[in-house]
């Protein structure tokens, strides 16, 4: 009897296990599923106001494209009326584009810029680090310390809608002119243009990226707020633009565009 029993106990013992091994492979299949079913540009993307941004088309045709210089890119997106709904960024050995398409299309983005940038495997310098302790020690060096790791890579995508023709046309920034005898930095006058949009009341008057917007009608331009008021407030009329371009003083009349 004695024996019996322990080839029952043998038999239920091996049971337990091959349920518990096929209970922990359910587990890891589910695991990877979930993992594959995950989007990191959804999981890492920022808005990049709380205004909600929305396309002018209920539902545009998403357009995806591979960018190179970030920042030169966004100039020529807000240039062609486009403005910057959020960006997604994260590091990872492998991401579909067609995910960056796949969260476009789910926020209703005209265009998504998608970026790659090599990272690292394992980086030179932490090779030589462990050769030279080696070195020092008299200690011996696992190979495997001298493989390369796997390839990461920093993704990065940046979500557009195209939006009505403006008012006024322009994307403006405040400078401020730090200096090391001052403890607060001196704000400069105006407001430093960054893009014109294309075909606007700006640009059809002359203003170029790099000007120095003054002032608008009768409103001195010191914060992006008072341009939005001073264009608020001009709509459908003709207004003198002051502006300067390096250290000239210049002005010119602008048509600004009519509220719709």
């Amino acid at each position: 009897m004695p024996a019996i029993r322990a080839k029952k106990s043998y038999g239920n013992l091996a049971k337990m296990m091959l349920f518990s091994l096929a209970s922990l492979g359910l587990v890891m299949f589910a695991h990877q599923l979930y993992a594959a079913d995950q989007n990191p540009y959804e999981q890492n993307y920022k808005r990049q106001n709380m205004n909600d941004l929305k396309s002018l088309q209920t539902k545009p045709e998403t357009k995806i494209f591979v960018g190179n210089h970030k920042d030169d890119d966004n100039i020529t997106m807000l240039e062609d009326g486009y403005d910057l709904m959020g960006t997604s960024g994260f590091s990872s050995m492998e991401a579909s584009s067609d995910l960056a398409l796949q969260h476009a299309k789910s926020i209703k983005a005209d265009i998504v810029m998608v970026y790659q940038k090599y990272e690292s495997a394992q980086a030179s310098s932490s090779k030589l680090q462990l050769i030279k302790e080696a070195a020092n020690k008299g200690g011996e060096i696992d190979p495997k310390d001298l493989e390369d790791g796997p390839t990461q890579y920093l993704y990065h995508a940046s979500y557009w809608a195209k939006l009505p023709m403006p008012l006024f046309g322009v994307h403006v920034i405040k400078l401020k002119q730090s200096s090391a005898d001052e403890d607060t930095p001196k704000e400069l006058p105006g407001l430093k243009v960054i893009a014109v949009i294309k075909s606007s009341p700006a640009s059809s008057m002359g203003l170029v990226r790099g000007d120095t917007l003054l002032k608008l009608g009768d409103v001195s331009l010191k914060s992006a707020d008072d341009l939005f008021l001073a264009v608020k407030r001009y709509a459908g009329q003709k207004v003198q633009v002051e502006f300067q371009r390096g250290d000239i003083d210049m002005k010119n009349i602008a048509q600004l565009n009519v509220r719709k």
